[in-house]
């Protein structure tokens, strides 16, 4: 019995000690927005790469770690306008790397752990309304909905990829340097993010079909 509470007592003191890219600590990091405190996964690993074990378990993504989860949809990258070519698709670890010189960035730029930054961009950026389309006797309506948790995160992860999509394009500047100006931007809440103005332009469109 005491060897396995030894045993346990070890696990947690590794678990404790994980620090992401063996430089960001992740247990001092609180979530906000209550709404979204289900759907940011902060689990603690060194590398933020799950070989995708969740990907067949329904809403299971809202455990995987959300640095992970930005990598995997900046690898949804193309050419502008183009909703997805694949020109990104299953390079990784490259995206691995692009991330880890962000967080270096943004550290550097504004002392804060990057991994806040991006929390705090995602609450900037994430919708709380969307509007569906219902069918009433052959009539389209659009109608104002509540969006859910995982939607929301996901949706703010998007708007936050695509931004940096816009910006890269035909841009001799590194993909690094704009991540991390895009996260900063989100995080501080700046009107002229393209993630947050997405997110106040959806909203607006929802205040009106209510």
């Amino acid at each position: 019995m005491e060897r396995r509470r030894n045993q346990g007592d070890r696990e947690m003191a590794q678990t404790k000690n994980l620090l992401l890219f063996r430089k960001w600590d992740l247990s001092d990091i609180e979530v906000k927005d209550p709404g979204l405190k289900t759907a940011i996964s902060l689990r603690k690993q060194i590398l933020p790469y799950t070989y995708g074990r969740s990907a067949l378990k329904r809403f299971n993504k809202a455990d995987v770690n959300i640095v992970e989860r930005l990598i995997n949809k900046t690898m949804h990258f193309g050419k502008k306008y183009a909703k997805n070519t694949g020109r990104m698709t299953g390079k990784k670890t490259k995206l691995l790397n692009t991330v880890k010189t962000a967080f270096d960035i943004i550290a550097l730029k504004t002392g804060q752990n990057p991994v806040e930054v991006l929390v705090r961009a995602i609450e900037f950026s994430a919708p709380n309304e969307d509007t569906t389309r219902i069918v009433y006797g052959g009539t389209v309506y659009h109608v104002s909905v509540d969006v859910a948790p995982i939607r929301r995160v996901d949706l703010a992860l998007k708007f936050i990829a695509d931004a940096i999509k816009e910006a890269t394009f035909s841009n001799p500047k590194p993909i690094e340097e704009h991540m991390a100006e895009q996260l900063m931007l989100a995080a501080a809440n700046d009107p002229a993010a393209p993630s947050v103005k997405k997110k106040h332009e959806l909203e607006r469109i929802a205040q009106a079909s209510r």
